[in-house]
This record gives C-alpha cells, structure tokens and sequence, in this order.
C-alpha cells in the first residue's frame, strides 16, 4: 500500500498545480472511426444545445422525468453531483461560460451535505460537482468541502466486517449490514481525500472495502447481485440479495455497470492487479448478456432478458467503464466495445424527436420492481453519456475534470 500511496500523492499534488493555471477548453480528438467521431460530436452538440435551453429553467436539482419534465429535489437526494457535473461537461464542450457559472452555482447547493453522515454516496454528490470544480477552478473551497464529505463517509465504515453500508443512518439497526455494488462508484472520493491529506485512512477504506465487494459480489460467471447483507455486529458475510435488481439470483444492469467502472477505478488509484482482475470479468459477462441493439435491459438475467425493458442509464455508465478498462489493460476490444454502446445510444436513445423533453436521454429505468420510473429520463444517464463521449473526443479535457491517471 505505501507504494501506491506515495504515488497517488504525486499526481494529487501534480493536479492541484495544474488546476491554478487552468486553459480553456481545448479542441482534441483521439483517432476514432469518422462516422463515430461524427455521430459522438453531434450528440455532445444535441446535449449542449438542450443543456442551453434547459439549463436557466432548473429549480433544483433533477432526479427524474414525469412526461418527459424534470422533476426536483432540493437537497440533491443522492444524485444531486450529476447535474453540476453534466454542465461541466457541456463546458469542457462548448467552452460556454454560462455553463460553468450555472455549474459552480448548482454545487454550491450542496454545500450542506458535506456533513451528511446519512448516505454513502457522498462520492456520487460530491466527486462530479466539487472535486472537478477545484481541479477546474483551483479554488481551494471546493477541494476542502469534498475532503470533508469524504470524512463524513468513513464514518459509515464497519471495521468488522470491512464495508461502508449503504442506507441507514448511524444509529438506525435497519440496514446496518447492507451493502451495495453502487458504493464502488462512491470510493473514488476516499482516493481523493487521501491524496490531498496525506491521511491513509481513507484510501485504506476504500480498499477495504472493494476487497469485502470482491470476496462476496462476484459469481463465478461475473454476473453480480445488487445488495450483499452481513451481521453487522460479527461482519459475517450472509448472502446476496437485491433492491432495484429482479432478485438476488439476477443480474441488474446499472449495478453491474457500476462494478465495472468502480473496479477499475480502484485499480487506477492503488495498483492492486486484483481489482482490474475483477473489472474485467464483470465486463466480460455484461458484454456477453448485451443483445444486438447495444442498449442494456434492466436486468441480464431477469426471465424476459434479452427481450425485456432498457435501461440506457446502465449503458452509458458500462461505456465509460469499458473505455477506462480499456486504457488500463491495453484490450482494445473494450474501447470498441464502449464505442458501440455510445453510438447505440447516440442513434437510438435521444430525446432528439421530442419538443417537450428536458433531458438527453431516453429509454431508462430507476427501479423496476417498484415501478418506479420505468424507461424514462435520469440525471446520470446524461452525466455519464457526456463524460464517456468527452473520453472519446476529447481525453485530455475529461482528464483535467475527473482524473484519469494511474499510479
């Protein structure tokens, strides 16, 4: 761990000189096919456009689409960081300074949930908002209050069984034991603090805990459940079970696609061969269980997979995951594979023939067991659809806001 430590330190430091001497948006592209360089650049300008039509109407922050409309929350709820994070990522596009003013204002809404000791997906609120506003900005206000919100999440860890839980508050027995594929996503965070404290305790968390997800998620397939439950008082492991997925049995596509890219996010930040191990069996069972179409079902083993409803959301989260497993390992069949689901996406999921419609994407699905929004349009397809495209196109630019380095 020291050695991965003491380099993670450097390329935090490194950033955070580069940040004070930030330079606009700069026009460069990877070598990409020319219709799907094309098809990606004038999806990143449909966004923008809508973005700018969007955008000065928002009251809050968006969670969801009733008949096509967005609807609010005030506090952020957990999803709150895609909002901010997406008008970054029309920024680092377009260069327009409405989107970063609107976004620097849209995250300092957030400003209270540093404290949230609530939630474990202070990662998802605060790494796409107030970590790329200091790596884009440098000012320091933002990097503080995200160290702050990554101390908050510590706090959810249990040293028993070595996992942050993920619903519940503190004192409150139910779910104590519950945790969930999507806290991969929230570790980045931990990384972040760690690199700018010098303080391990962070990281060291956030490896403890991809280890527990590693031990216990995977099946030998590479499919994965949604929730996992352990005696929180012992830490003992007691088996797999599921919220948003069809049941503990199944596959639910987002949850996969967040194994993925958190998987091999934790690889970047530690080294550890084991993590890019585990990335890359999840995403070779996602991409056996994707049909034709390239848009994901909800669930790759629900008893209508493959014909069953789509999430795009899952897609566009599996595309960025790909296109980071890719630069990691070197395959480039994981890039061409990303490719393929943004360009799916692109061609077959946009609100593009709609005049009612807030958002980017179509065809997504929250929690279909609840019936709870079902293929309609969610804050972090659009997030997540941008910062794949931006990884495509324009690779340096998406560095400077999420940091794409590997110790």
């Amino acid at each position: 761990m020291s050695v991965s430590r003491r380099a993670l330190l450097t390329t935090a430091a490194g950033t955070a000189v580069a940040a004070t001497s930030i330079a606009p948006p700069a026009q460069a592209a990877q070598q990409v096919p020319g219709q799907a360089a094309a098809t990606l650049d004038a999806t990143a300008d449909y966004a923008v456009a809508k973005l700018r039509a969007v955008a000065p109407g928002v009251s809050g922050f968006p969670v969801g689409t009733k008949f096509e409309k967005w609807t609010y929350s005030q506090n952020g709820d957990w999803v709150g960081g895609f909002w901010p994070g997406t008008l970054w990522m029309a920024w680092l596009h377009s260069g327009e300074e409405r989107f970063r003013t609107l976004a620097l204002a849209s995250a300092e809404k957030l400003a209270p949930r540093q404290d949230d000791t609530g939630t474990h997906d202070l990662g998802f609120l605060f790494y796409p908002s107030w970590v790329t506003a200091w790596r884009l900005t440098g000012d320091d206000k933002w990097r503080t209050g995200a160290i702050r919100a990554a101390s908050s999440l510590v706090r959810r860890y249990n040293p028993k069984g070595r996992f942050i839980r993920a619903w519940g508050a503190l004192n409150d027995p139910a779910n104590a034991g519950r945790v969930i594929m999507d806290t991969m996503m929230n570790l980045d965070l931990l990384a972040f603090a760690s690199g700018q404290t010098g303080d391990g305790k962070y990281l060291d968390i956030a490896v403890e805990h991809a280890r527990t997800t590693q031990r216990n998620f995977p099946r030998p397939d590479g499919s994965t459940p949604h929730v996992y439950d352990f005696d929180p008082a012992s830490g003992a492991p007691l088996g797999p079970g599921t919220v948003q997925g069809y049941s503990p049995a199944s596959c639910w596509s987002r949850g996969q696609a967040w194994g993925i890219y958190g998987f091999t996010t934790i690889y970047r930040r530690t080294g550890g061969r084991e993590f890019l191990t585990t990335a890359r069996k999840l995403a070779d069972f996602a991409l056996g269980a994707l049909s034709p179409d390239h848009v994901p079902v909800w669930d790759y083993l629900a008893p209508q997979a493959p014909h069953d409803i789509k999430d795009a959301s899952a897609g566009a989260v599996m595309a960025c995951g790909l296109l980071d497993l890719s630069r990691a390992t070197g395959e480039p069949r994981y890039r061409e594979e990303a490719l393929k689901l943004l360009t799916a996406l692109s061609e077959t999921c946009l609100t593009r023939k709609s005049t009612r419609a807030d958002a980017v994407v179509a065809r997504c699905t929250r929690n279909r067991p609840s019936e709870d929004g079902v293929e309609i349009s969610l804050p972090y397809a659009d997030y997540y659809l941008l910062e794949g495209i931006l990884r495509v196109l324009r690779p340096d630019d998406i560095d400077r806001a999420i940091d794409l380095s590997t110790v």
